[in-house]
């Protein structure tokens, strides 16, 4: 029997939530096996293509820190309306796109009403759901919706792009939007606004402006060439940037990012293990839809349920395998092997060729990328969060939502332009290049996925070094994590 105080709408509530979160997570996959078709409609560069990508993961990871702030300040109920609305339009526009600059932002737009959207979402489920009980089973469902949404994307992504068109994979959001605000007007209550609340506008500035730079300078370095004066004046003034932002956050009343919670050893090696894994990732999900689809010729249809092996490898080894041993076993137990495990997959990668075949050579990749990438998840997000003061329990969430999306971000803008330039490498050393065309690209991509095994190596080497946490079973008593706003 729930306690009398809880919201008698709370079920319809999670439904509301869910929707929400799943739009969120949808739009992390669903384009990338729509891109071939929408760099061929608008004419983008493959230079300029993964900007569909990391136009979104930059916005939401550079304004994820910021969006429970929002919330803060204008109430949470407001803040989830707003950001459903803004999500619902920016869609809209990105697939209305008639031009690579529209869709680009479009997808920065989208990006930025998800930041303000995930974290208020998460708060709101925590403070619907009151009972321990109750809370466990609504978190288990948010939990799922997390874990299967990128492979809903792709087949979504996939099925929408073959028989509609690309720009449904954009458009699919506004339905989703609608019912999802009006489920919210229906059923959640709202909650007043933190008095005091204030936005750290210069650690946005700083810290989005750094990471912009960085990205902007990965992506130029294809045309200009690494050691040009503007590809290194971007890189050098957005390390700067960042350097401002972590001296900031040191002094600033309010900070955006309390250092704090980046200056706990075991907390810190996750966030870099989480980072660097996702950088390599990203990488792989943008180079196989490309080798798939271009190369191999599938439909993309076909692309999306290729994919579907790594997702299911992952969800499967995260919620039956590892979640079971991280009760007997130190988490890096499990998180180093797991990265071992995701470089030997994506070394397995390299060796693609033109008419690979997919069940003897590419399958056991993502099969072992997966179950890496598995073993990993779970780990993290429960070292991450043990021992965690409640106050400071959203911002501690936030921060290792925001290495995620900003790993996405500069692993997709550097492997694609380490691919293109090994590419134009390739074909210029070429005496027929109009004939070798494919291996060309081929041998950009798996020059890419190399790098991608070293960005493995190196999350798996700073688990070893950095994360020193002991099982929990062995581990001090601490007190349970509560999921509040972004604080």
């Amino acid at each position: 029997m729930a306690p009398v105080n809880t919201d008698p709408h709370r079920w319809w509530g999670l439904v509301v939530i869910a929707l929400a979160q799943l739009m969120v997570v949808l739009d992390s996959t669903i384009v990338n096996v729509a891109l071939p078709s929408a760099q061929d409609e608008l004419g983008m560069t493959d230079g300029d293509r993964t900007w569909v990508i990391t136009a979104y993961t930059l916005a939401f990871g550079g304004l994820l820190l910021l969006g429970g702030r929002i919330a803060d300040l204008v109430g949470r109920k407001r803040t989830f309306v707003i950001g459903l609305i803004g999500f619902a339009a920016a869609s809209a526009l990105g697939g209305a796109a008639v031009s690579p600059g529209m869709l680009f932002g479009a997808r920065a737009l989208q990006g930025a009403f998800a930041a303000v959207l995930a974290p208020t979402a998460l708060s709101l489920l925590a403070t619907t759901f009151t009972d321990p009980r109750e809370r466990g089973k609504a978190f288990g469902v948010f939990g799922a919706l997390a874990g299967s949404g990128s492979v809903m994307g792709f087949i979504v992504g996939g099925l929408l792009t073959e028989y509609l068109n690309w720009r449904w994979c954009l458009y699919v959001n506004t339905p989703i939007a609608v019912l999802a605000l009006l489920g919210a007007f229906a059923v959640l209550r709202d909650r007043p606004a933190r008095a005091g609340a204030r936005l750290d506008v210069p650690g946005v500035l700083l810290g989005c402006g750094g990471l912009v730079a960085i990205v902007y300078g990965f992506n130029e370095a294809e045309s200009h060439g690494w050691s040009d004066a503007f590809v290194l004046g971007l890189l050098t003034g957005g390390a700067v940037l960042l350097a401002a932002f972590v001296w900031w956050q040191a002094r600033a009343p309010l900070p955006l990012l309390p250092l704090h919670i980046v200056k706990d050893r075991d907390r810190a090696g996750c966030f870099l293990t989480m980072m660097l894994a996702i950088m390599g990732m990203f990488g792989l999900f943008l180079f196989m839809t490309y080798y798939f689809q271009v190369v191999l010729g599938y439909s993309p249809a076909r692309t999306g349920l290729a994919f579907v092996p790594i997702t299911l490898a992952t969800v499967t080894v995260s919620t039956q395998f590892a979640a079971r041993l991280l009760h007997h076993v130190p988490p890096r137990a499990l998180m180093a092997p797991g990265m071992l495990l995701g470089a030997c997959g994506m070394a397995l990668l390299t060796r693609l060729t033109v008419d690979s075949s997919y069940a003897a050579d590419i399958l056991p990749g993502l099969l072992l990328v997966g179950v890496g990438m598995g073993l990993t998840y779970m780990p993290v997000f429960a070292t991450v969060t043990a021992g965690v003061a409640p106050r400071d329990s959203g911002v501690t969430s936030a921060t290792l939502n925001t290495s995620q999306q900003v790993g996405g971000s500069i692993g997709t803008a550097l492997l694609n332009t380490l691919a293109t330039t090994s590419t134009a490498g390739y074909l210029a050393h070429s005496a027929r290049p109009a004939v070798v065309t494919r291996e060309a690209v081929v041998h950009g991509y798996t020059v890419a996925l190399w790098c991608a095994t070293a960005l493995m190596l190196l999350a798996g080497l700073a688990t070893a070094l950095l994360v020193t946490a002991r099982a929990p079973k062995h581990a001090a008593p601490a007190k349970e994590p509560v999921t509040e706003p972004v604080a």
